[in-house]
Formats: C-alpha cells, sequence, structure tokens
C-alpha cells in the first residue's frame, strides 16, 4: 500500500521495558461470516459493556499513561482547531470523555452520537454532573442533544437539519470501525461533509495502516505485540499482501489490555484522503502519534498541558511515566485535520439548535427503533 502521507519513523520516550509477548487467546465471539451489521453491533455491545472506572482503578490501569497520553493528543487538535462558540459533531462519542475537553474550548453547541446504547447512557450522566468520578465537576456550559445509532450506517442530514452546519467534526479512535465494506467508509465521509459548513474542520484519530502493516510484515506470524496489546491478522492474509483494488474489509483482531478487545479493519491513508476527496474534505494534515508528540510537545502551552494531565509524570514528585510498551501502542496511531472546501456563509444566520443543559432519558434520540 502507498503512503498517503509523509511518515516518520519510530522512536521511543520512557525507559524500555523487558516483557513476554502475549499470544491471544482464540477469539470465537466473532465469526468470520458475519454481516458488517453484526460486527457493528457486537462492537457496540463490547463498549456498552465496558463500565466506567473510579478514579483508583483509572490510575491503577496498565495503559495509564497511554490514555493520559491519547487524551493529550486529542486535547491539542481540539485546542488548535476549535474556536469560542463553535457547534461540535462528535461521531462515536462514547461514554463522552471529551465533554470537558469541549467545555475548555468553550464551544457553544455540542451533539454528540454513538451505537453503543450503554455508552449513551454514560455520556448522558457525565453530561449530567451524575457519574460519581464527576461530583465535584461544575455544569457544563454549552446545550447538548444525543443521539444513539450507528454514524457510519445512517443518513443523518436530515435527522440533524435543524442542527446544521457544524463547524467541526471529531471522530475519536473510531472511524475505522466504517471500513468494513465501502458503503459504510462512504456513509461516514457524506455524514461529515454534509453536516459541516464550508470551511469546517473535521478532526480525528485512527490507527496507522502504514505501521500495522510493517509490523505484519516483519512479525515471523500473523500475530504481533507486547504486554498491553496484540494483533492478530486471519489466514487468508498469510502472504502478508493486500490487493490495492480491495482497500475495504481488511480485518484484524485487537486486544489492548484494559480497554479494546474486538475487530478492527486497515483504513489505507491513500485511499481515505482520496475518498474524503470525493466528499470535498480536503486534507490538512496526517501525523504518525510519535510525530505528533514531538512536534506539539514543543509548544510550552501544550507541554504544560502535557504535564498536568500526567502522561510523562508532572516533573515534580511523579516521576512514573509511558513504558516503552505503551509507547509502542501509541506507535499505531495517527491523528489527521480535514476541511471542507469552501468559504464560510458568514451573513447566514445559525439556527437555534434543540440542544439542552440537563438531558432526560427521554430526551436521547434512538435512530434503529427503541432502546
Amino acid at each position: 500500500m502507498k503512503r498517503g502521507y509523509e511518515h516518520s519513523a519510530s522512536t521511543s520516550v520512557g525507559p524500555p521495558q523487558s516483557r513476554h509477548r502475549l499470544n491471544p487467546p482464540g477469539d470465537s465471539s466473532f465469526l468470520e461470516d458475519e454481516s458488517s451489521e453484526n460486527l457493528a453491533r457486537k462492537v457496540a455491545e463490547h463498549y456498552s459493556a465496558r463500565t466506567n472506572q473510579t478514579l483508583e482503578e483509572r490510575e491503577a490501569s496498565p495503559i495509564i499513561h497511554l490514555k493520559k497520553l491519547n487524551n493529550w493528543i486529542k486535547s491539542v487538535l481540539i485546542q488548535l482547531y476549535t474556536r469560542r462558540g463553535d457547534s461540535v459533531l462528535d461521531l462515536a462519542c462514547g461514554k463522552g470523555g471529551d465533554l470537558i475537553k469541549w467545555d475548555k474550548a468553550k464551544v457553544g453547541y455540542y451533539v454528540g452520537i454513538d451505537i453503543a446504547e450503554g455508552s449513551i447512557e454514560d455520556c448522558r450522566t457525565r453530561y449530567n454532573g451524575d457519574a460519581d468520578q464527576n461530583l465535584r465537576r461544575r455544569k457544563f456550559t454549552f446545550p447538548a442533544r444525543l443521539i444513539c445509532g450507528d454514524c457510519f450506517e445512517v443518513r443523518l442530514d436530515k435527522v440533524l437539519e435543524d442542527d446544521a452546519p457544524f463547524d467541526i467534526c471529531s471522530c475519536q479512535f473510531a472511524l475505522h470501525y466504517s471500513w468494513s465494506t465501502p458503503a459504510r467508509a462512504r456513509r461516514a465521509l457524506a455524514n461529515v461533509s454534509a453536516l459541516l459548513r464550508p470551511g469546517g474542520t473535521f478532526i480525528g484519530t485512527m490507527p496507522d495502516a502504514n505501521v500495522i502493516i510493517k509490523k505484519l510484515r516483519e512479525a515471523e506470524g500473523l500475530t504481533f505485540g507486547n504486554s498491553v496489546y496484540w494483533i492478530s491478522f486471519d489466514e487468508e492474509y498469510s502472504e502478508k499482501k493486500f490487493k490495492s483494488s480491495s482497500p475495504y474489509g481488511i480485518k484484524y483482531k485487537f486486544h489492548l489490555e484494559d480497554a479494546v478487545d474486538c475487530p478492527e479493519w486497515i483504513v489505507p491513508f491513500d485511499v481515505f484522503k482520496t475518498l474524503a476527496e470525493e466528499y470535498d474534505l480536503e486534507l490538512v494534515f496526517a501525523k504518525n502519534s510519535h510525530e505528533f508528540v514531538h512536534e506539539y510537545l514543543k509548544r510550552p502551552e501544550f507541554a504544560d498541558l502535557m504535564r498536568r494531565l500526567g502522561a510523562l509524570g508532572d516533573g515534580n514528585q511523579d516521576q512514573s511515566t509511558l513504558s516503552q510498551d505503551e509507547w509502542e501502542v501509541a506507535y499505531l496511531y495517527l491523528a489527521f485535520v480535514l476541511r471542507k472546501r469552501g468559504q464560510p456563509d458568514t451573513s447566514r444566520k445559525r439556527k437555534a439548535n434543540k440542544g439542552q443543559m440537563q438531558i432526560a432519558k427521554g430526551d436521547i434520540m434512538y435512530l434503529s427503533g427503541e432502546p
């Protein structure tokens, strides 16, 4: 596969860890002949089943510093491309882990969509300030609306007709779930394009296909990883070759300790870039997470943010930092920014949104029938 962006070599942060590699157990929960719809549902069930962690449980996670690093990357993206008062569309919003980031960016309106009913309910609870870990949290300053549905399957322009256009769209660590079929990949980008205003921005993070394929080809078999993750490809990819004529549906199993255990799909970045252009979305940049960290850590305000989040320790008493294995996982991902063609219509008045400052269970819209 051709590289669709300038790619940098991996670098190391933190003390190397001498650990045994883990081999994946048999994964019988995802059958080979299942439809993409069933697979999407099982991915949703996986994330719904994950419970909210207490602060103590979170800090005890074997990938706590990786989680903090990913939060830093998302925070930097949001701070770089969000303006005060912006209207936000958060695709695959999950449990609302980025709500505080949007609040700090002083956005004006937020719509979150996720396929997992349990995650949307957790997001509602978090927004309302009812979650245990948010008892000391002040109320969010922006109205919000939550929708439960598959944003890679359902056409959203009619659903959000009264809310659009949005200034910024975000899809964090989820867009690769749309790459199981051409139809889903197209629906994802069509939804983004239809709902963004001209000049609007699409930010996100997703697996770096270049790195994953490189690691696969360097591995002795079809499985590779370390103490906190493993990736396994099926026997159909035993030759480790991928046809450029079939860039969709390249499935692998991904396990990340305390985070992910489900099928994912390769997103060849050159194909993603070309397809996005068909929907008037032009690439601003794509950077592997290692490159992203090294570039933006040079800026004092983001270096200070890194210290406050603690991914590399706080520079004082806390000397803990990313393990070498966590840093290797970070290398599996990239950050991207796309911009919708055209100039914003400054004369156009924004519609009144349907957001609320307190969201009841009955306020959640379900796009695929009653829960």
